[in-house]
């Protein structure tokens, strides 16, 4: 009976403190990285759908990439598995990797110019998802055939 009566007391005396750890609250950088992601445009190109669902899209379904190619002159590109990808670099790999140049219509400029703070909140907002998914196609050059659907970004006249 007394050992009942240990384990009870053990358990009461020590829920506020595996509640509170259990549940711990997401970090500012966190939050910073998911509201840097939302205002640089990241999902719209990064999320299946994120546009045509308004921005509707849920957190869990977000950066996943997108099998859907962007055909310019500089052949047909595609945008990465960001959960995927980011998972393979430490935070520093991902600084460095942030400011190279990308093709379009990735504005890869607009990572170039952000503090290295931002960032890596961004990289932790990123890492914070889960890795789901797999590898999007690589990049090809120009008249290069592809079997995925492509948005064409060549001018027209009218």
């Amino acid at each position: 009976m007394k050992f009942n009566h240990m384990v009870v007391a053990s358990a009461v005396l020590l829920a506020p403190f595996c509640a509170t750890h259990a549940a711990s609250p997401v970090s500012d950088a966190v939050k910073r990285g998911e509201y840097l992601i939302r205002i640089a445009g990241c999902n719209d190109c990064h999320t299946p759908g994120y546009g045509e669902k308004l921005g509707a899209t849920p957190a869990s379904e977000w950066l996943t990439g997108s099998p859907v190619g962007y055909r310019g002159p500089w052949g047909t590109s595609y945008a990465a598995n960001l959960r995927l990808s980011m998972s393979k670099l430490t935070e520093e790999q991902w600084l460095q990797q942030a400011k190279l140049p990308r093709l379009p219509p990735m504005p890869f400029w607009a990572l170039k110019d952000m503090s290295d703070a931002d960032l890596k909140a961004i990289y932790q907002f990123v890492r914070s998802l889960g890795v789901v998914g797999s590898a999007m196609p690589t990049a090809v050059s120009p008249g290069t055939p592809v079997k995925t659907p492509v948005i064409d970004f060549v001018p027209h006249a009218p």
